[in-house]
């Protein structure tokens, strides 16, 4: 990504109360930026959410991974499930991350996976408009249930085909949701994606989401 990307940098989010370590990406002429919110303690290293942020950046978005918990917070279970703590993290580094020169521009999606969806779409009913478009990768929608009336964002849930109890968790949440949504499941996948090529597929239906939503009144000319 070097020489595409005007931006590939390793961040301190200084926030109030703590600071969190993350990773900036902004193609040339980004379109867009998706923040990452991971699941159950899983870092800003995540290997299979960096491997859907590559293919992001290549697709011309902006990307930024980061720890919603510090490595201290992260050793205590309970902060792992706290939702209410994973929300309010996401929110203000959103809003942290509208303020800097460089991100400022760029219409917002998020991008949850497990417990981490549950905090994108609390977040995303929370700032209304300021996010454009949400996608959960192997997610608990439903931990945020009473939240879903009030996503704005269109909102694309996906689920590996093998991964029964949460389909069936993401199928409850995809009623709740009054927005524009879909729910994709990808056949033979399990909870992690690890078969061969399907986090790859995962990869390539959360680019066209986001180009499809992120920017629809650019693609009509209107700025």
């Amino acid at each position: 990504m070097s020489e595409s990307s005007r931006i590939n940098k390793s961040i301190t989010i200084k926030l109030a109360d703590v600071e969190l370590e993350g990773k900036l990406v902004v193609p040339e002429k980004a379109i867009g930026l998706v923040i990452f919110s991971h699941g159950s303690g899983s870092s800003h290293h995540s290997p299979r959410n960096n491997f859907v942020a590559v293919l992001l950046q290549q697709k011309g978005l902006a990307t930024l991974l980061f720890d919603q918990l510090t490595e201290e917070e992260a050793n205590n279970a309970e902060n792992r499930l706290n939702i209410d703590l994973l929300t309010t993290r996401l929110i203000n580094v959103t809003k942290w991350i509208q303020q800097q020169e460089e991100t400022k521009h760029l219409p917002i999606g998020y991008f949850g996976a497990s417990t981490g969806a549950a905090s994108a779409l609390r977040s995303a009913a929370i700032l209304g408009d300021q996010i454009k478009a949400v996608v959960s990768r192997g997610g608990r929608p439903d931990m945020a249930l009473q939240d879903l009336t009030m996503v704005n964002a269109p909102t694309l849930l996906i689920v590996g085909g093998l991964d029964v109890e949460v389909i069936k968790q993401n199928e409850r949440a995809y009623q709740k949701l009054n927005c524009t949504r879909n729910l994709k499941i990808i056949p033979n996948a399990s909870h992690l994606f690890e078969e061969a090529g399907k986090l790859q597929e995962v990869a390539h239906i959360t680019s066209n989401w986001f180009k499809e939503n992120l920017v629809p009144e650019k693609i009509g000319g209107h700025v």
